[in-house]
């Protein structure tokens, strides 16, 4: 069952969002979109954690915008607070997750390119979440305070992603080991976004590509990890 609802954040405010339930969880997610909004895809990757037996709820930041163009993504991305969507948008779906106690009661988070620089932020932020999976996507290391991360991470890479490069992916695992974040990471001779089926064909922008079998590879990884950390 899915559905649309509202949850209210930290501070008070109400945010919409889109909740897939499992029939039967062994936990949450919290699955946060790329920088196209809450779309079809994004639905779409909800439902197949709940079919999983993950309940997964996506907040929708973009407060019911979403663009299918590359220009447009980029100025809503732009006009984001990066801080107030981990810290009010991404904990409050956490904190309503919790509050419905389901399975284990624990609740990860998960995103996707902007939506993996928010899950490292959340990392730092949410204090109730109980692991992150990060796909393709980081924040300015400045951003980062690792000694404050106390949940395990998994991140999944993209060796030829243009948009976040790989060198950058090294400077922020060496926050990672200096702070002794429990971290487990894979890379994937693939380009950005190599997850997201809609990135092939003629429609798709330059310097993203799906992958079908990485993109299996990361997933199967990735329910290994929440299933050990969240079930």
């Amino acid at each position: 069952m899915a559905r649309d609802i509202h949850f209210q954040r930290p501070d008070g405010t109400s945010v919409p969002g889109y909740l897939a339930e499992a029939s039967h969880p062994v936990g949450a997610v919290v699955v946060i979109q790329e920088w196209w909004g809450l779309n079809d895809q994004i639905r779409g990757v909800a439902q197949r954690f709940a079919r999983a037996g993950f309940t997964a709820l996506v907040p929708d930041l973009y407060r019911g915008k979403h663009t299918v163009e590359a220009e447009e993504a980029h100025h809503l991305m732009t006009g984001l607070n990066f801080a107030d969507a981990a810290t009010q948008d991404v904990r409050g779906a956490v904190q309503y997750l919790k509050s419905l106690n389901l399975g284990s009661g624990k609740v990860g988070v998960t995103g996707y390119c902007m939506g993996g620089a928010l899950t490292v932020l959340s990392s730092v932020h949410v204090p109730e979440a109980d692991a992150g999976v990060v796909w393709y996507g980081m924040p300015p290391l400045e951003y980062v305070d690792a000694s404050r991360i106390k949940m395990p991470l998994q991140a999944h890479w993209a060796t030829q992603d243009a948009f976040f490069a790989i060198a950058n992916v090294d400077a922020l695992e060496a926050k990672f080991a200096e702070a002794g974040v429990r971290y487990e990471a894979h890379r994937y001779l693939a380009h950005h976004a190599f997850a997201n089926e809609t990135a092939q064909g003629p429609g798709r922008i330059p310097n993203t590509q799906y992958d079908a079998a990485w993109a299996e590879q990361a997933w199967d990884r990735t329910m290994r990890f929440f299933g050990q950390q969240l079930g």
